[in-house]
């Protein structure tokens, strides 16, 4: 164990030792290229605390523990979204410093300038985007306490900043979708892409992964169980968002029929090729041209899928339902969506008046037999 110079003359240095790996097995480690020998001892000292979970190391070389135990286990594009913020808006206030030595006064230090900071806009960051800068430091933390020992994490205790997704979101009514759609029928693709959106559901990701075996025509389903990402220029087919979003969708009539003919018409199609060639930027100039030419208001090609539960709720359809449907928590649903209708609200309101009144009149024939009772 030590750091040694190379003996090749290159005036470099290595450092040389063993260590017992998660199996327990003792390994010989080698490590050369260092320019000094501290160099070298300092970078076996961070090697063997992080095969220990020796948290007398910093946050920058904790979170390369954080990401051997966590970005095998969850998508790509999440890891990437994760590993982007902490590198950006983490690693530079407290990469440095000790795991041990991060303080609740350094999480509200680093968050008071994180509330203060300006995107290319010079807009400050939104609430939203607040709260998942601190989830994500604190989900680094919270695995060094629950694999690691940390004693506490101080991100918790201190509490998030900003709050979570506004309960105002973008919808359109089916009027306003079929002006919409109408407007664009010159661009079949589009079409049927927004098509299935809006009357299934369907996240972006799930509905650029549907291939041709994915539909039932005899039964009018679609099976969701793959979603498509677009990373770094290259195309990932992954499994959908979460367990719940693996799914079959039984498709409206004449959706089923519109989206059979438009199959029949590619040219020797594979069952397993993909139907759509669109990238999730094609969609979104698309609704923009299309909101335009129609006239209806512009919102996010995402908001066909709150659409699509706003149109289900106005129906009457519970929330389990719903969220069978379109691959939710039944109660997202109600939290995220029951607002949208305050009409529904009114209704509950009427019926519990009405639940009262009758209560009321019971009581009030009761108290009459009563009074006639001592009359007689």
């Amino acid at each position: 164990m030590g750091a040694y110079r190379d003996e090749s003359g290159n005036g470099t240095w290595y450092c040389k030792f063993s260590y017992y790996n998660w199996q327990g097995k003792k390994v010989n480690k080698k490590k050369r290229g260092f320019k000094t020998k501290k160099e070298a001892l300092e970078w076996e000292q961070s090697f063997l605390n992080e095969q220990s979970g020796n948290l007398d190391m910093t946050f920058e070389e904790f979170f390369e523990v954080y990401k051997r135990d966590k970005a095998p286990r969850i998508r790509l594009n999440t890891w990437n979204t994760k590993e982007n913020i902490i590198k950006s808006k983490v690693m530079p206030y407290i990469g440095n410093l000790k795991m041990n030595e991060i303080s609740k006064v350094t999480i509200i230090q680093w968050q008071n300038k994180i509330m203060n900071m300006v995107d290319e806009n010079g807009r400050r960051y939104s609430p939203t985007y607040l709260r998942t800068i601190h989830a994500q430091l604190s989900s680094v933390l919270n695995h060094a306490c629950k694999y690691y020992n940390l004693q506490h994490n101080v991100a918790r205790q201190v509490g998030t900043m900003g709050q979570k997704e506004g309960q105002e979101m973008s919808f359109w009514t089916q009027e306003e979708f079929e002006k919409f759609i109408n407007a664009i029928k010159d661009k079949p693709e589009h079409y049927h892409a927004f098509e299935i959106l809006y009357w299934c559901g369907l996240r972006m990701g799930e509905l650029l992964a549907l291939t041709k075996e994915k539909f039932d025509f005899k039964n009018n389903t679609v099976r969701i169980d793959q979603s498509l990402q677009r990373i770094k220029g290259k195309n990932y087919i992954t499994e959908p968002k979460t367990k719940k979003s693996i799914r079959t969708i039984v498709m409206p009539d004449f959706l089923s029929e519109s989206i059979k003919a438009y199959l029949d018409g590619f040219y020797k199609l594979k069952d397993t090729d993909l139907i759509f060639s669109l990238s999730k930027s094609s969609l979104h100039r698309e609704m923009a041209r299309g909101s335009e030419i129609s006239g209806v208001k512009r919102i996010r090609v995402h908001d066909l899928r709150h659409s699509h539960v706003s149109l289900l709720i106005e129906l009457g359809y519970s929330a389990i339902a719903i969220a069978d449907r379109v691959g939710h928590e039944s109660i997202d649903i109600t939290y995220r969506y029951a607002h949208l209708f305050p009409s529904k609200q009114i209704e509950m309101a009427d019926s519990l008046n009405n639940l009262r009144k009758s209560t009321e009149n019971d009581w009030s024939s009761l108290l009459e037999e009563d009074k006639d009772g001592e009359n007689i």
